[in-house]
């Protein structure tokens, strides 16, 4: 049992005083004390909230990032975009994405992040075939997740048709192709590394990669193999897409889904950007996490979540750094709100909740729909909880003086310039200290490498 204290906790309810956190060998808190004695404790250096999940990453991405910023008198688009990545992926190794993977998940440590959901489509040969290892790609994420010290949720992406209209797989999809059963002849693979810090579910790509029936398939056996596993999808990102599926389908995509399968609170709508009220209403109630990535959906031009009718339904929601244009949680949050900021013309909606500050409720809330999205039970300072958590700088110049809920307030809408986050701890081990990996040099340096051949 390790022991660490903190003057100032915030526990799911309220912040705390003096606080002795209590972890077991498994790195799962025993005990949080409130007005507890610091003998024998590590002393943490400032103020402590719990750790952000990244719900949603192409890990691979990270390295492309910036490369598809053309301009056009007739305007870009995801679809422009999208060319750009498949030539980018036609060169990765196994390698490469080891590298990418460990070089990211450290950038993300540092961004607040604590935990990753890896939506992981990567899995063939440049020539389509499958490696002599069909996870060999898969292992390469994991690798990099353990070298940077990151919990992960891996998720095999199933991705069998190029479209709506089940057209076959265009060269720059042979990657990515799959069946249900190599699916889950790969989580069987991959079921012998799993740990406390490895968790296992399954994403389709969507509803263009995966026709309903193997949909409705693969959901069946996931569930039965574990009924709790995370199943994650993109699904009514662009505009484009909701006509396909209108067109092909007779439904937009969000009410297809929830036609088609049971959704409920295993399930990661990614995107889910083009919803009606109606739509945003029952996936609500679903207990489904609506999985929002600001700055990759920005980027992209996707458009902006309808958040007032989802979260007046009491719908819960994550963040994640998708395409890795930022890898800083406090900015998908205030990015998040900012837009919803401008086209309702209003500062501060949302629900009233367990505090009225926004950026605390915004963080709280969000750490929790992370945690549900990825199967890990994070997202809170309690017994029973992993002990992932942040430490913060009191001194940074957007955190002086501030008190309570004003300090989550102050880490997302204040940007004063470098991280007010000086520590990050998963299950208890300090990955980031000061602002620095004990491995830093090292895997930036094969990043570099990686990146310098891949750009030549």
């Amino acid at each position: 049992m390790r022991a660490f204290f903190a003057d100032r906790v915030r526990l799911p309810d309220s912040w705390a005083g003096n606080v002795r956190i209590e972890v077991d060998g498994d790195g799962t808190i025993a005990a949080v004390q409130p007005g507890g004695a610091p003998d024998g404790a590590v002393r943490l250096s400032g103020p402590v909230v719990p750790g952000m999940a990244n719900l949603h990453s192409h890990a691979f991405q990270r390295a492309m990032a910036g490369l598809a910023e053309r301009g056009a008198v007739s305007g870009d688009s995801f679809w422009s975009w999208r060319r750009t990545m498949y030539d980018f992926v036609a060169k990765l190794t196994p390698e490469d994405v080891e590298a990418i993977s460990a070089h990211l998940y450290v950038e993300m440590l540092k961004g607040g992040y604590t935990g990753v959901a890896e939506f992981h489509y990567l899995h063939n040969a440049p020539d389509g075939k499958p490696y002599a290892d069909a996870a060999a790609m898969s292992r390469a994420v994991v690798a990099g997740a353990r070298n940077a010290g990151i919990a992960l949720t891996h998720l095999p992406v199933l991705y069998m048709t190029g479209g709506l209209d089940q057209r076959p797989l265009t060269s720059g999809q042979r990657r990515f192709q799959g069946t249900p059963a190599g699916m889950f002849e790969l989580l069987q693979a991959l079921e012998a590394e799993q740990g406390p810090e490895l968790r296992l579910g399954l994403a389709l790509h969507s509803l263009r990669a995966v026709p309903a029936r193997p949909m409705r398939e693969a959901v069946a056996e996931m569930a039965r193999r574990d009924p709790a596993a995370p199943i994650h999808i993109h699904v009514a990102e662009q505009l484009k897409e909701v006509e396909e599926c209108l067109s092909h389908l007779g439904a937009r995509p969000v009410e297809f889904l929830l036609g088609e399968v049971e959704v409920d609170r295993r399930w990661c709508l990614v995107h889910a950007t083009h919803m009606t009220d109606a739509e945003a209403v029952r996936v609500a109630e679903s207990g489904a996490i609506a999985g929002l990535c600001p700055t990759t959906e920005a980027n992209l031009g996707d458009g902006l979540f309808r958040w007032e009718s989802f979260r007046r339904a009491r719908g819960r929601f994550g963040v994640g750094s998708d395409s890795h244009v930022s890898l800083d949680a406090r900015e998908e949050l205030r990015l998040l709100h900012y837009g919803q900021r401008l086209i309702s013309g209003r500062r501060a909606y949302d629900l009233p909740g367990r505090t009225q500050h926004l950026g605390a409720r915004l963080w709280l809330d969000a750490a929790e729909g992370g945690a549900q999205a990825l199967g890990r039970a994070t997202g809170r300072i309690e017994a029973g909880c992993r002990a992932d958590w942040l430490v913060l700088d009191a001194d940074h110049p957007a955190l002086m003086e501030r008190e309570g809920d004003l300090l989550l307030d102050a880490l997302i809408f204040v940007n004063a310039g470098g991280s007010p986050i000086t520590h990050s701890f998963i299950g208890g081990r300090c990955v980031i200290d000061h602002g620095r990996h004990a491995r830093e040099e090292e895997i930036s340096r094969r990043y570099r490498q990686t990146l310098r051949r891949l750009l030549a």
